[in-house]
């Protein structure tokens, strides 16, 4: 049987995984590397940990497979910057991570370009994006700006070695998250890489989500192998949820959550506290979606495990937070990198509200699951009111949907069904789903879709809405005093 092989390179770690042309899930192989925090607020990884972590995953499914897959897919963290020599493939700094929080000052001081940014990237100024992070390293002489400098995201640090370094290129919808990409000319913007003294010649071409970019050309990975498909890790998602007409929507429940929207071929307008974001582009047509990006949800259960030491590892958290009936009036903020949609606050902090002298660390564990709920509530009202769209239900994805707890509790404050798939790997799905388009192994989305099924349906307690709705309004209230932008 033939398999495409999807790389999702994520936050934490990089797994591999072969995927059949039924869209059966088959062999995987998983490794973390390591996060570095070498002051407050800061991020990093090592790149090359990163690579290693890829190659070796690779080679450990490529080795079980009877034959060499078909093609490769690529889906990986977004935002997070590498930079490396062309010349020499020396890596030249730390990657600086989506959550770093370094250039807080520098998007604050950019505030009167707020205007153009929304108009020509969609997105609003913030750290998370890739551009300040650049000007950064730029500014602070930790790399130098030469004609082969390379600013890349990790897809394009990837493809790049797995090509042998014959190909320097990334797909639409990761440069839709950089702050340099102009989503409606589809081109790197001359005016943002003017602002911010990016060099235009540093950065990489820029094309379809789906086709061929390059074909392996390392040792120890069969060469020649298709590298057909890329997509920034929750437009993969989104993909891999079959969410292929407007109006279907998806959250991925991680490290961070992500709700994304489609909403068509036509960019809509900006609307404060969303992003708009390029979907994906096959065939030359660009498919747009809105975004809502919540930083802190799964990582603030890692949080109650590695930092406050109440649990041994996530698992736990759902018992813990059912042995309590409710939080008893317990409301934890997890603003642990700044408030992210709809607030943008980088400056936020979290906070834990209502503790009393009965207090415990189930009502702390429930009160964490629950402000994931609310926070996603909070974006899903603004998609509404900005598309004028009405969810009738959220597929869900990422490893907190195994916590029955949580999907319920969303689909109550929701008041829409929460729809698991029966594969909840969707980021690999859709880099696999991409690839397999890129090289003609299935024709249309219409019969990808074919492949996609639920396992799981939370429906909403509509008895319980008049007590839903009290709790997101203590919710709100907590926020609001840990928000330092009113």
């Amino acid at each position: 049987m033939a398999f495409i092989v999807a790389i999702d390179a994520g936050t934490t770690g990089v797994r591999a995984r072969a995927i059949s042309l039924d869209g059966a899930p088959s062999l995987s192989s998983y490794q973390e590397f390591t996060q570095y925090f070498p002051q407050p607020g800061w991020v990093e990884h090592d790149a090359e940990e990163i690579w290693s972590a890829v190659l070796s995953t690779l080679r450990e499914v490529c080795r079980q497979l009877s034959e060499p897959p078909i093609a490769l897919g690529i889906t990986n963290q977004r935002e997070t910057l590498v930079t490396w020599n062309r010349a020499s493939d020396e890596v030249l700094a730390p990657a600086i991570v989506w959550q770093d929080r370094r250039t807080a000052d520098r998007c604050q001081q950019l505030a009167t370009e707020l205007p153009a940014v929304r108009r020509i990237t969609g997105l609003v100024l913030d750290p998370y994006f890739t551009a300040t992070k650049a000007e950064w390293l730029l500014r602070n002489g930790v790399i130098g700006s030469t004609a082969q400098l390379a600013l890349g995201t990790i897809d394009s640090w990837i493809l790049w070695r797995l090509s042998g370094g014959t190909t320097f290129a990334t797909d639409e919808s990761n440069a839709s998250r950089t702050m340099l990409y102009d989503i409606r000319k589809h081109a790197w913007s001359e005016e943002m890489c003017s602002l911010l003294s990016i060099p235009m010649n540093a950065l990489p071409e820029v094309r379809n989500s789906s086709g061929i970019f390059a074909t392996t050309n390392v040792e120890g990975v069969p060469r020649g192998i298709p590298i057909s498909g890329i997509a920034g890790d929750q437009q993969a998602a989104l993909f891999g949820q079959a969410c292929f007409t407007a109006g279907t929507a998806k959250n991925t429940y991680g490290t961070g959550s992500f709700v994304l929207m489609n909403v068509g071929t036509t960019c809509p307008s900006v609307v404060d506290g969303l992003l708009n974001t390029v979907a994906w582009r096959i065939n030359d047509v660009t498919t747009y979606a809105v975004e809502g990006s919540i930083f802190v949800t799964g990582a603030a259960v890692q949080w109650l495990r590695d930092g406050l030491h109440i649990i041994d590892n996530a698992k736990e958290v759902e018992a813990l937070a059912l042995s309590v009936s409710d939080s008893a009036g317990v409301v934890m903020v997890p603003a642990l990198t700044g408030l992210g949609s709809p607030w943008w606050d980088p400056y936020a902090r979290g906070g834990i509200f209502g503790i009393s002298r009965g207090t415990n660390r189930a009502h702390l564990a429930r009160a964490t699951l629950e402000s994931i709920a609310f926070q996603t509530r909070d974006v899903v009202e603004a998609m509404t009111k900005a598309t004028g769209i009405t969810l009738t239900e959220l597929r869900a994805d990422g490893g907190a949907t195994d916590n029955a707890f949580l999907m319920q509790f969303q689909a109550d404050q929701l008041q829409v069904p929460v729809v698991l798939p029966i594969d909840r790997e969707t980021t690999a799905c859709g880099a696999a789903y991409l690839a397999g388009l890129g090289v003609g192994a299935w024709s249309t989305t219409q019969e990808i879709a074919t492949h996609w099924a639920s396992n799981a349906t939370y429906l909403p307690n509509n008895d319980n809405q008049s007590v839903a709705n009290a709790a997101h309004a203590q919710w709100l209230n907590a926020v609001q005093r840990v928000r330092t932008t009113q």
